[in-house]
């Protein structure tokens, strides 16, 4: 069975750092550090305090402390396996060897999600409220219940509004002893993690992962057709999670065949506004079906919960009292609709970037493959028209949509404005 880090593609620098701290982490319970939790069934001692002079001389030989903090941010790209590092390490530090074996019962409910001493807060709408926070604290505080550390890992970390940001310094700058944060975050700038909470991480950079690492992983873990694997992998970018969506889903590839079509289709003004509106429409759609289901069975077991369809006295009461609570799942609902909308916009961005590279790239004679291999040629047909400065332009126009959209900008006003200035040029 393959270890914990496994599936971290084209991340050696990181993973060896962080091989290293769970070593270290071993050892610091090991050498009574800190006190060694008792097995989940009894209290006799786990694996790793029976086996200080076995078959695992990286954990016995690591320096108790030496490596290991209490807070680490992973930094990178979007695709570069910033959650899957974080999830990796995690279930490294609850190995029953330090090393993050993937075969013993720590590594596996960590990576299966159902490990009882790591949390995982994933924000499903726009940002992670003071509220979730302020829970996840209180409840990292404790004392783990069967695994070696308690572990809360925050994916998009940059997402925290203000008041949880506090909420977790509290946390961060007084740790519990055996509590450790692993935050994942685009980079240590201010605008994505505050300069308070940098201070007090330690920061694992990652990078984007080679075309070629990814195509390599899709076809050993996935099974996809080398040929595919390739394809799918130039085409993301080297996000590995996109990637692996091309490759298998079939919906998936027929999105970015409209999005790669929209430069055929600005013949004037009213094409620019019609292509607008059809990447706002398919964004929706995409959007409305990842969540649709899960919305109806959240509102259905709230509404049992709450007494719905019930016949005793009381019943119409209740569910009437509880307008309140349905108002607020409605408002999470809608927060998270938004989130999927800009995620399904951003992919189809991401996607016509890339082609306005590689006309880019042509007009300059770059030595470097296309993105899009299937649209080369009308990629080499812009760049005869445009010229290196005017496909500059379009992609700048691209860029800035994003950054608007992220901003906030109406998503709407953003596209239309792209759309003009694509088709200007």
């Amino acid at each position: 069975m393959p270890d914990v880090f496994a599936d971290l593609v084209g991340q050696e620098e990181a993973v060896d750092t962080l091989r290293r701290a769970a070593a270290a982490a071993a050892a610091v319970l090991r050498a009574g550090a800190v006190p060694p939790p008792t097995d989940a069934v009894g209290d006799e001692p786990d694996a790793l305090a029976e086996e200080a002079g076995g078959a695992h001389p990286e954990a016995r030989a690591a320096d108790p402390g030496a490596g290991m903090t209490h807070a680490w941010i992973f930094t990178g790209p979007p695709g570069s396996g910033r959650s899957v590092a974080a999830r990796a390490f995690a279930a490294a530090l609850q190995c029953a060897y330090g090393t993050g074996c993937g075969g013993c019962p720590g590594c596996h409910t960590t990576m299966t999600g159902t490990h009882a001493d790591v949390r995982m807060v994933v924000p499903e709408g726009l940002s992670i409220g003071v509220n979730e926070m302020r829970a996840l604290v209180l409840r990292a505080a404790s004392t783990p219940s069967g695994g070696r550390w308690q572990v809360v890992i925050i994916e998009d970390a940059d997402r925290l509004t203000e008041a949880a940001g506090n909420a977790l310094l509290k946390a961060v700058e007084e740790p519990p002893p055996r509590t450790v944060f692993l935050l994942c975050a685009p980079s240590t700038h201010p605008d994505d993690i505050s300069v308070t909470i940098r201070s007090r991480c330690r920061v694992v950079p990652l990078r984007q992962p080679a075309p070629d690492a990814v195509a390599e992983m899709l076809a050993r873990r996935d099974g996809v057709v080398p040929d595919v694997a390739r394809w799918a992998a130039a085409a993301a970018q080297g996000h590995v999670g996109r990637a692996r969506r091309l490759a298998r889903d079939p919906e998936a590839r027929k999105r970015r065949e409209a999005v790669l079509a929209v430069p055929r289709r600005l013949t004037g003004v009213g094409a620019a506004f019609d292509a607008a509106s059809a990447l706002i429409e398919a964004a929706e759609a995409e959007a409305e079906a990842s969540v649709a289901e899960a919305a109806a069975t959240e509102r259905a077991a709230l509404e049992t919960a709450l007494g719905a369809g019930g016949t005793g006295r009381g019943a119409a009461g209740a569910i009437r009292g509880a307008a309140g609570q349905l108002k607020d799942l409605e408002k999470r609902q809608k927060s998270r609709a938004t989130r999927a909308q800009r995620d399904a916009l951003d992919r189809a961005l991401v996607d016509l970037a890339g082609f306005y590279r590689d006309a880019l790239t042509m007009a300059l004679r770059a030595p470097v493959s296309p993105v899009h291999t299937d649209t080369a040629e009308l990629a080499a047909a812009g760049a005869q028209k445009w010229d290196a400065e005017g496909a500059l332009r379009r992609l700048e126009a691209v860029l800035e949509c994003r950054a608007a959209i992220e901003a906030n900008v109406k998503p709407r006003i953003a596209l239309e404005a792209m759309m003009l200035s694509l088709w200007k040029g």
